[in-house]
Formats: structure tokens, sequence, C-alpha cells
């Protein structure tokens, strides 16, 4: 009974974690999503410049995706992250997505397995490919994307506008380290 009570506990303390009120005007608004995608140009590696941290994602260093097109138009997403340091193996995750009909290739559907899938948008993409954004209907959850593991400062707070922009909390954003200088900075995420 007493385990029963506290995975109860636990799980009461998750939901609200989760569920901290979104203070942005436009929280509940729609997500925009980028008005045309070339998948083609999409392709290849993205490094996380930052995420707001989730299960999977948190108290990670160098992370990365792959995303590779399928020749059934699926499309493979590769992610890549070393767990807590640097020192630590790379651990790989495969997810699948699918592209939505309609959505001129800004709405993905993404499942790390069978039956589980979920929806993940991309809200903006620059004219020469090199930095993305991409969200997740309910805001819960968003990521920052550059061709480079390296950003400035001006290009990575144009980013969070942009995200602030689509109703996000962009506060919650926090900076993956890609290189061990940045271990310890302000805005970024700690192992």
């Amino acid at each position: 009974m007493r385990c029963l009570s506290l995975t109860a506990a636990c799980a009461a303390w998750w939901l609200s974690a989760c569920s901290a009120p979104n203070p942005n005007p436009e929280a509940a608004a729609a997500l925009k999503p980028a008005p045309q995608v070339d998948l083609a140009r999409f392709m290849g590696r993205w490094y996380v410049i930052a995420n707001i941290p989730y299960s999977a994602e948190r108290g990670v260093v160098g992370a990365y995706v792959e995303f590779a097109q399928r020749e059934d138009g699926d499309i493979d997403d590769l992610y890549y992250a070393h767990p807590l340091s640097f020192e630590a193996p790379l651990e790989k995750k495969t997810r699948r997505d699918t592209v939505e009909p309609g959505s001129n290739n800004a709405r993905w559907k993404t499942s790390p397995f069978w039956p589980l899938s979920y929806t993940l948008v991309i809200l903006y993409v620059d004219p020469n490919y090199q930095y993305a954004l991409i969200g997740d209907p309910d805001k819960s959850l968003g990521w920052v994307y550059a061709r480079s593991p390296d950003i400035d400062d001006v290009s990575y707070h144009a980013l969070l506008a942009r995200l602030d922009a689509q109703g996000y909390d962009v506060s919650r954003f926090r900076r993956i380290p890609q290189r061990i200088e940045q271990l310890g900075l302000p805005g970024f995420q700690t192992p």
C-alpha cells in the first residue's frame, strides 16, 4: 500500500510539474507551421542547441539528430547524445517519421516504437536551412536546431523570439552543452 501511495504521489508531482501555466499571452493560439519545408534540404545533421528539458533528453550533452529520407517516403530520425558527460559513450535512439499529407512538409508524425506516435511541427527554417525550430501542438516540448554546434547569442535570441511569438514560454528552454566549456554556464542544462 505504501508503494502505491508513493507511486501516486510521484505521478501527481510529475503531472503538476509538467502542467505549469504558460504565462505567454499567445499560449492558447495554435502553432503556425513553416509555410513550406524542402525535405531534401532539411535532411542531414542538426545539432540540438536548446530544448524544453524532458525525461528523454534531460542531462544530455553533445546532442544532435540526423534525418534521412527512406525509399518508402518516411524519414529515419536518429538522435545521438552523451548521457550526463562528454566522456560517456554516445547513445543512439531511432524514430520513424511520416510527413502529414497536405502540411507542406511541416507536420510530422513521429514514432519511437509502434503503436506510440506524436506530432511534431516544423515552425521555422531559415532560408539557408541553417536554423530550425520544432514544436509540438500543446507547446510542452520544443527544440532549437542548427547545422553547427555553435550559435551566436544574437541568432539564438532571435530564434527564441520566434518561439515567443508562437506562444511558447521561452523561459523553459535550456541550451544543450555542445562543448565542455559550456558546462555549468547560465542557461545551459546541467548533466
